[in-house]
């Protein structure tokens, strides 16, 4: 692959000159952990909660705001970090979202009452939100269409798809031999050495000559109405759907989103141009990643129940339980970047899913009160490698679909979905386990819930794989030498020879 300082383009000039060569292959692993950080921080302190709880004197109400607050502020800020990344440059968005992960984390871990702990990880989602799409487009526009952006998208996608476990692992280990602050602490380092080698693998972003603002009421309104509605379905399931504070924040939700709509439909530079909409490949993986994340997404919650509730597990061993479905989920990944390559982004997708939903039947059918570990093992691997395949390839699907110049909001958009599809479907699940279990608190109550919640979400699962049929035919089959559209706000990997005459790069 030969990539370089994007040339010229309307409004902008070519960035300074990159550090020493690196090539594509530093740059990815920087990629992959940077979304590794974002998937492993959404459900690191699930299994710390009780600690927390007894630490800091949380309520049993307000305890769930540890994870609610990360889950609100990253699906409110979405499409704002989105669109300051096509705006400002994925690489200072990078950075900047890197930042606020390692400053939140360093208050959550010194944090001696509930108000600062969850204020750090409101925070933190916030800056998931400006990292997310960041990453995204960095894998959208460093690697040549066809078969090396596939292999960069599978390997994101394995790290973004094992990082909900991994988060649970390491979560485990943490909280047992180093208590629950480490959950927290763990990330300051590594947040910070991310965003400082940043500066080193990836060339400044384009220096902007011309002046281009973010929509301010289109940011206002959409940060505002997606934050209300996303605090609505994660409350709802505990307060109760006719609270006050969850019907509130519903209808108020509800409002500030048409009123965002109606504003960008007017704007001359919109947050969200809304004909990105009728882009097939975008508008599909919208809809496949919104099924996915309510369905086969939940998955992780469903077994952590399972674990801890019905066999017994401590915080140790319910992380160490995670490592086969982590391994089968990985192998997924990998293989749906080279599956996409030879057969397509809808052929794949559709055959992932299929395979997510009988993993997930085929867990659900070996769990018992009392049962072994070794009977969910078949479940686990079929479960796994459709997951991790269909991860890889929704994203990348939903982020080929636009420009390249608005990758940034596509992502965004395509990552809204998948919050306000996991709150959804996750409030809906779990509505049905409660359903199931008729009020008892016993371990074969809680078995039948988690049960009836895992089929439902099988099905779910096999319903979305019509979706992907929606996808375009060969989508993500390009191999040949092809043009690729470059962006003024894109940059390119340190040091790459240019190649800029008739703006052809060769894939290899």
């Amino acid at each position: 692959m030969s990539t370089g300082t994007p040339p010229d383009h309307p409004g902008t000039s070519p960035g300074r000159p990159g550090g020493p060569a690196r090539g594509p292959g530093p740059a990815l692993v920087l990629l992959a952990f940077a979304q590794l950080v974002i998937s492993v921080d959404y459900n690191i302190v699930y299994v710390a909660l009780p600690q927390i709880g007894s630490a800091l004197g949380f309520t049993a109400q307000s305890l769930q705001w540890v994870v609610s607050a990360y889950a609100v502020a990253f699906g409110g800020a979405l499409l704002l970090g989105g669109r300051a990344c096509d705006l400002y440059g994925p690489r200072r968005m990078f950075v900047l979202g890197l930042s606020l992960y390692a400053a939140s984390s360093l208050a959550g871990g010194l944090a001696t009452g509930p108000g600062l702990l969850i204020a750090a990880r409101a925070v933190q989602g916030i800056g998931g939100a400006f990292l997310f799409p960041a990453t995204l487009t960095l894998v959208a526009t460093l690697f040549a269409e066809g078969r090396e952006r596939n292999r960069a998208y599978s390997v994101w996608g394995a790290a973004g798809g094992s990082g909900l476990i991994v988060g649970a692992l390491l979560g485990g280990v943490l909280t047992q031999f180093f208590g629950w602050r480490a959950v927290l602490f763990v990330n300051v380092p590594s947040a910070t050495a991310a965003a400082v080698a940043a500066f080193r693998l990836v060339t400044p972003d384009p220096v902007r000559t011309v002046a281009r603002r973010i929509d301010l009421p289109g940011a206002l309104t959409s940060t505002a109405g997606v934050t209300a509605l996303v605090l609505a379905l994660v409350q709802g399931p505990d307060a109760g759907w006719t609270s006050p504070t969850v019907a509130t924040a519903a209808v108020l939700g509800l409002l500030l989103t048409g009123t965002f709509l109606a504003v960008e439909r007017h704007s001359a530079d919109p947050l969200m141009p809304l004909r990105l909409l009728r882009c097939p490949g975008l508008g599909v993986g919208m809809a496949v990643t919104f099924l996915y994340m309510a369905t086969i997404g939940t998955g992780a919650y469903f077994l952590t129940v399972y674990f801890q509730d019905v066999l017994g597990y401590d915080a140790l061993r319910t992380g160490l339980a995670y490592l086969v479905p982590m391994f089968a989920l990985t192998a997924g990944s990998l293989i749906g970047g080279r599956a996409v390559t030879r057969w397509g982004t809808r052929t794949t997708m559709t055959v992932s899913l299929l395979l997510g939903a009988a993993g997930t039947a085929l867990t659900a059918a070996t769990m018992s009160v009392g049962g072994a570990y070794t009977a969910l093992v078949p479940g686990f691997l079929v479960l796994g490698l459709g997951q991790g395949a269909g991860y890889t390839v929704m994203f990348g699907a939903a982020a080929a679909g636009a420009a390249p110049r608005e990758r940034g909001i596509a992502s965004g958009m395509a990552s809204t979905t998948q919050q306000v599809g996991g709150a959804i479907g996750l409030a809906v699940l779990v509505g049905i386990a409660n359903s199931a279990a008729d009020g008892e608190v016993s371990a074969a109550a809680g078995v039948t819930g988690v049960r009836a919640a895992l089929f439902v979400a099988a099905a779910g699962t096999a319903l979305t794989a019509l979706v992907a049929l929606r996808f375009p035919r060969g989508a993500g089959t390009r191999t040949r030498t092809e043009p690729v559209a470059e962006s003024a706000s894109v940059p390119r990997l340190a040091a790459d020879p240019v190649q800029e005459a008739g703006g052809d790069v060769p894939v290899r």
